[in-house]
């Protein structure tokens, strides 16, 4: 009886030290709303048939702004991800709107991923980096139990290194493919747009995209996750699953176990 007291003291207690837990956004809803929806409206919607390049580019604003807005009236806070998703839109959609050839082309194929990375590491300023909407997420990892550790093994200041070696290695990325973009229009794109010609090889300029820029890009940013959690393990002493929810976490062993009982 002595221990099972012990226990449930020490239960208490923890639970006493533990934070309360801030609002935090969707990680999923913040990608839709700041990249995805005005990706998917300036690349289909923009056609005189549909929306029009003018219309569509304002409709594809609206949903950065938008969503930026309500973000800061709800958790008082600038969304970052918001505007680096209003500024490359308004910069890839006003640079579609003109009658591009060649080098400018080139140049819009490689704006957005060029932002992106380099707001990632400027964002550190802000009292919302993007690292930790992109790679940091509540979403994902059981923040405050991982900010809970920090602050009782003192380590919060390595923490804070390792999320700027994050963020400017998650920058290289995206700077590298926008590069690999612009050279791959130059290449394949004709001088003369809005020819038939000009249709075919943009089919395969986004072709190549993938073994160019995607795969390479994509095999990057998980290096850069495995090292990061690999470092939050050392200085937190956290193991594996306990850096995730516990929820996910059983979810995870329920299935595990029931995989063996099986």
């Amino acid at each position: 009886m002595k221990e099972s007291s012990a226990c449930v003291l020490d239960r208490m207690t923890q639970s006493e030290n533990v934070k309360p837990r801030r609002k935090s956004e969707n990680l999923w809803l913040n990608l839709l709303f700041n990249a995805v929806i005005p990706a998917v409206i300036l690349s289909w919607f923009t056609r005189r048939t549909l929306l029009g390049p003018k219309v569509g580019l304002v409709v594809a604003l609206l949903f950065p702004l938008s969503y930026g807005l309500y973000d800061m009236l709800k958790r008082k806070t600038l969304n970052s991800l918001s505007v680096v998703g209003f500024v490359s839109t308004l910069l890839t959609g006003g640079l579609g709107l003109m009658e591009m050839k060649g080098f400018w082309f080139a140049f819009k194929e490689a704006a957005l991923p060029v932002v992106v990375g380099l707001a990632i590491p400027l964002s550190l300023r802000t009292r919302q980096p993007l690292v930790r909407t992109l790679l940091y997420n509540d979403q994902v990892l059981n923040t405050d139990r991982i900010q809970n550790a920090l602050e009782t093994r003192g380590t919060v200041p390595e923490f804070e290194r390792l999320l700027a070696w994050a963020s400017w290695w998650l920058a290289v990325p995206f700077v590298v493919s926008g590069a690999v973009n612009f050279l791959l229009a130059l290449w394949l794109l004709p001088v003369e747009s809005g020819t038939e010609q000009f249709a075919r090889q943009l089919g395969k300029l986004q072709l190549w995209t993938w073994p160019t820029t995607v795969v390479p890009a994509g095999a990057a940013v998980f290096y850069i996750l495995f090292t990061m959690l690999k470092g939050i393990e050392r200085i937190t002493g956290l193991k594996g699953e306990e850096l995730f929810h516990p929820a996910r976490a059983e979810s995870r062993a329920r299935a595990t176990n029931g995989n063996g009982g099986r």
